[in-house]
């Protein structure tokens, strides 16, 4: 099959469901659900092609007067990100089946959704970086009407219009610093950019394409200082949270920053503006979960903080760093996306996400409950979740840096804050919302949700135990197929074992624990 079907078929399924009756609601999300579960096992099917390095392209004449072509192009990275995107997407629908309301005009929904993944899908999956700003800019606008899609409410408009500002801005930049790009190698082709990575790094002009392609990148992950629209996307639709802000629309930016690492790290500049960005965003962004009382302010602002711990891993000039960030970038998916929905769940049977208001919920849903508290340990990094494991890998990394010495000393202790940070956010979310007293002044009586709104929350959350406890034999091959191309074609040496010894990174794992949960009991 050819690879377009995997960007098409979604935009197809779109228009398709926006003539769908508004009652049709079982109808649009097997239709959805379908399409996306179609694409997601082609696109599995792909990885003998693209594993060992290996890259699949096709190309459709477009402008050849310019040299332009559509060029469709699979890597082992662009695959794992497919996946990401059709097989969360997949989950998602089935749980927007339950999660939206009978009288939400689910076709405008469903249309929505479907466009967003197909442009979605259309970014990992360009060989042409006219066409990957293309798709970027498409991603805005459907996120702009999925994020206002409750356009009678006041805070989705100002959400939605928040987003499509920043990134929308940020994405014009981008589209300037790829032409740049395009002048500097002579050809806007991605096989022929990635491949000139010398030539872009000693042009005069690779601050100005570093400066604006960064733009692009930062704005789109909700890097510091352009965090602030992130938190008002939260007015969205749960379901729309739970896609946008775990495998897709924030992904996009660090998606970038390793697609184009082979072309433009290595420098100081990158240094010292990724890392930068990297870090101020994992603080702030750690600092500020701990004190958020709504659950998706909390998860979105934990969002914004592990954003920073990938693009920090991205700017440290390490190969090795840069597997890790791939590996956080799966593990962050996973988790993330499920509690998404477990927040989702609870506002939809308790009638709230005020933390203040939520407590004992786990004699009132056990399974829920315990989904969730399995999906937040990941978070903090609890050993034999998969969350540990990249978390570990992070630390690593910041330990055995080698740079000035204020770098050398503050980059491991910046780390260890915000995993304490995380810790004790992970803590709030759980602890504050199911045990303790149960609540008696909520809208609704809280119970388990319909047996298949749950289905999703258990199959990531099962992921997460399985990549924690396992992972060299669960996501091994597919790390390797999916950091090959990021790192530039030759894998460093890395292990995925669960122990690594009593070393620095595991003290520090075990102070950011203590010292998480101390900071949650005071």
């Amino acid at each position: 099959m050819p690879l377009i079907t995997l960007i098409l078929l979604p935009f197809i399924g779109s228009f398709v469901a926006a003539w769908l009756p508004a009652n049709a609601r079982t109808s649009e999300s097997a239709l959805a659900g379908a399409i996306g579960l179609f694409c997601a096992v082609q696109a599995a099917l792909y990885f003998p092609d693209v594993a060992h390095g290996r890259v699949i392209q096709q190309e459709i004449a477009w402008i050849p007067s310019l040299g332009l072509n559509l060029v469709v192009r699979m890597d082992g990275f662009a695959w794992m990100f497919c996946m990401l995107i059709l097989g969360i997407g997949t989950l998602v629908v089935l749980y927007a089946r339950y999660y939206m309301s009978a009288a939400d005009p689910v076709p405008r929904f469903f249309s929505f959704f479907l466009a967003f993944m197909g442009a979605m899908t259309g970014v990992v999956l360009s060989g042409n970086l006219i066409q990957l700003a293309l798709f970027w800019e498409l991603t805005s606008l459907f996120s702009f009407l999925l994020i206002g899609y409750w356009h009678h409410r006041k805070d989705a408009r100002r959400g939605a219009r928040m987003a499509l500002t920043v990134t929308g801005t940020g994405g014009l930049c981008l589209l300037a610093g790829v032409l740049v790009l395009g002048h500097i190698v002579g050809s806007y082709d991605l096989s022929t950019v990635l491949a000139a990575g010398d030539r872009v790094r000693a042009h005069p002009l690779y601050m100005t394409v570093l400066v604006l392609v960064l733009l692009g990148a930062l704005t789109k992950s909700a890097q510091f200082p352009f965090h602030f629209w992130l938190p008002h996307a939260m007015a969205a639709p749960t379901p729309v949270s739970a896609y946008l802000h775990s495998a897709t629309m924030v992904k996009a930016g660090v998606f970038l920053l390793a697609r184009l690492w082979p072309v433009l790290s290595g420098t100081q500049e990158w240094f010292w503006i990724v890392g930068g960005a990297g870090v101020c965003t994992l603080l702030v962004g750690a600092y500020a979960a701990m004190f958020q009382n709504d659950l998706k302010g909390l998860l979105a602002y934990s969002t914004i903080s592990h954003l920073g711990l990938i693009t920090l891993l991205l700017g440290l000039n390490s190969p090795l760093a840069a597997v890790a960030a791939v590996f956080h970038i799966m593990n962050h998916a996973t988790f993330k996306a499920s509690l998404f929905m477990a927040a989702g769940i609870i506002d939809h049977e308790s009638g709230t996400r005020d933390i203040r208001r939520l407590s004992g919920l786990l004699r009132l849903m056990p399974i829920t409950g315990t989904l969730a508290i399995i999906a937040s340990a990941a978070m903090a990094g609890v050993p034999l979740l998969n969350g540990f494991l990249s978390k570990e890998m992070f630390f690593a990394e910041t330990v055995y840096i080698s740079a000035t010495p204020v770098v050398e000393w503050g980059l491991p202790i910046a780390a260890t804050i915000a995993g304490i940070f995380s810790v004790a956010y992970s803590l709030r979310f759980t602890c504050d919302v199911f045990f303790g007293p149960r609540a008696t002044d909520l809208p609704h009586t809280p119970h388990e949700p319909p047996h298949w709104m749950r289905v999703p929350v258990e199959l990531l959350v099962l992921a997460c135990l399985v990549v924690g406890v396992a992972p060299g034999l669960s996501v091994g091959r597919f790390l390797d197929a999916a950091a090959l191309p990021v790192v530039g074609g030759e894998l460093p040496e890395f292990s995925l074992h669960v122990w690594h010894g009593f070393n620095l990174p595991f003290i520090m794992s075990l102070v950011a624990m203590a010292g998480g949960t101390v900071l949650y009991l005071a």
